[in-house]
């Protein structure tokens, strides 16, 4: 048996015992993880496919280790300015192997997590950010390198509207708030940029994200 599934945003085909790279999980070494987003599984000429994804399947997998991949080199360059810079990049990652193979019957995980984030901000929803929202006093978190309107959507449901409450947080709070939205987004920079944005010092934060690469530090 085998399966099509989305992790972190990526789509693998996997079989039981089998090792994926994934990129960065929350997830704790050695601890277990449910995957629910499974798009297809195939048991012999039996072939199921998702729209998009199968209700009731699940992939189970056990989180091995977090590591850093190969190094990739980012060379910038700004065409008659005299600007270039080369700098290395790792990706951060997850090893993971693939436990079990669920094709109906599992219990979603990741609804439950969203109604629990819900429950956890709705009290700050209905304290600071609803008074500042209603002075108009409500930042535009995409101005922070590395945050869409998705991330800022989803931050400001969690009761996140303004630079300084941006700021106040923590990396791995924020990634804990955005877990759901797709993709790789890596938040080790985003309270400084916040905060930077929340003083005013526009031509300082300019001049940092020239130098990010969609948020993250070189």
């Amino acid at each position: 048996m085998y399966a099509i599934v989305e992790i972190a945003g990526q789509q693998f085909k996997v079989v039981k015992d089998q090792k994926v790279f994934v990129h960065r999980l929350q997830t704790e070494e050695g601890k277990q993880v449910a995957f629910d987003n499974v798009l297809l599984i195939g048991d012999g000429d039996n072939v199921t496919v998702g729209a998009p994804a199968i209700d009731g399947a699940q992939v189970g997998a056990k989180v091995l280790k977090h590591l850093k991949g190969d190094k990739v080199i980012v060379f910038k360059k700004k065409r008659r300015k005299g600007y270039r810079k080369k700098n290395g990049h790792r990706q951060s990652l997850t090893e993971i192997v693939i436990e079990s193979i669920a094709a109906s019957g599992a219990k979603k995980a990741a609804p439950a997590k969203a109604e629990k984030k819900a429950e956890v901000a709705a009290p700050k929803a209905e304290a600071k950010p609803a008074a500042k929202k209603a002075a108009g006093k409500a930042d535009d978190l995409k101005k922070v390198e590395g945050i869409g309107p998705k991330i800022a959507e989803t931050l400001v449901a969690a009761g996140i509207t303004t630079f300084a409450e941006l700021a106040e947080s923590t990396p791995e709070k924020i990634a804990e708030i955005i877990a759901d939205v797709r993709g790789n987004h890596v938040t080790d920079t985003w309270p400084a940029q916040a905060k930077l944005a929340a003083e005013g010092k526009w031509d300082e934060l300019a001049k940092w994200q020239d130098e990010l690469n969609g948020g993250k530090a070189e």
